[in-house]
């Protein structure tokens, strides 16, 4: 016969606290970075005092949160359960605190703020000059700026993770706002070694590419969207564009690349072109927020900021 189960009284189902509240946030750390020993740079805190934290959240709810051993690090069930409500529940004492900022009229507390990868070198991102808008403007906020996937940055604004995020554009989601920012050109490259690369001069054409071995991204985004309506099929993934260049520099595939990310390793020869007037697509990156509820004062004031520094007006993706 199987045994009945008892009631949890635990402390987490009751009143929160600080405490709680702590316990919940390296527990996120760990999850984020795979294990406790990855952790520690990430906390500044020693293995054993995060192995001790997450034992004691474990006693405090009654649950086996992770699993650690020769096999490696890796959540349970009621782990990736408990990791994605600690998630919405940190995000809401942030913006909690974000709210209590506003109250006060100052712009202080954090500021979480998402960007999709190689920004940085488009020159057509202005990125880096909204930062220093917003620091001029709010010195006493402190921001934080991940860097992730589209639909990591999605999910998380929609979450409430990040209060704002900068990605490209693919399809719309209701639950979003969109601010147009800036565009980018991807190209498509061969590495040295690839047939392409010697004969970059040659007129090829999409249905040349579809017998081509292609690199792409392996999630949803402008690349995969390209693959499909030029029923491109790829023969290798990625999950980010330093794995389509690695994949590329190999000289086994061809790969689309945003220009300026690639434009050092074409420098050294590594990398080329192939067909530019053709076999290249634009995306355009936009500034993305909850439609509900309304950005704080803090993420408000960087999305002005990001629209002023990319020549918009700030209401006009709303």
């Amino acid at each position: 016969m199987q045994p009945s189960l008892q009631p949890k009284s635990r402390a987490l189902l009751g009143r929160i606290g600080d405490v709680d509240l702590r316990l919940l946030r390296v527990f996120k750390a760990v999850a984020d970075c795979g294990g406790m020993a990855a952790a520690e740079l990430e906390l500044d805190i020693a293995m054993s005092t995060i192995s001790r934290h997450v034992k004691d959240l474990e006693e405090r709810l009654g649950l086996v949160l992770c699993r650690r051993g020769r096999a490696g690090f890796a959540l349970t069930p009621e782990g990736e359960k408990l990791y994605a409500a600690a998630g919405q529940l940190l995000a809401a004492t942030e913006s909690f605190r974000g709210s209590l900022h506003d109250i006060h009229q100052r712009m202080g507390g954090d500021l979480h703020v998402a960007v999709f990868e190689k920004t940085a070198s488009n020159p057509e991102a202005r990125i880096a000059e909204a930062v220093a808008r917003l620091r001029g403007e709010a010195p006493q906020l402190t921001l934080h700026l991940h860097v992730g996937t589209i639909a990591m940055i999605e999910r998380g604004v929609m979450d409430g993770q990040f209060q704002l995020g900068v990605v490209p554009e693919h399809r719309r989601s209701e639950s979003l706002v969109y601010d147009d920012l800036f565009g980018e050109t991807m190209r498509l490259y061969a590495g040295k070694g690839h047939p392409w690369f010697r004969a970059h001069r040659q007129p090829f054409d999409w249905a040349d590419l579809r017998r081509q071995q292609l690199a792409a991204l392996g999630y949803h985004s402008p690349n995969l969207m390209l693959a499909h309506a030029r029923h491109l099929e790829r023969a290798a993934s990625a999950s980010d564009q330093e794995g389509v260049a690695t994949l590329v520099l190999s000289g086994t595939y061809v790969g689309f690349l945003p220009d300026h990310y690639a434009e050092p390793f074409v420098r050294a020869g590594r990398l080329r072109a192939v067909a530019e007037q053709t076999l290249n697509y634009r995306c355009r990156f936009s500034c993305v927020h909850r439609r509900e509820p309304a950005p704080s004062r803090a993420a408000q004031a960087f999305r002005e900021a990001l629209l002023q520094a990319h020549g918009g007006a700030a209401g006009a993706g709303a």
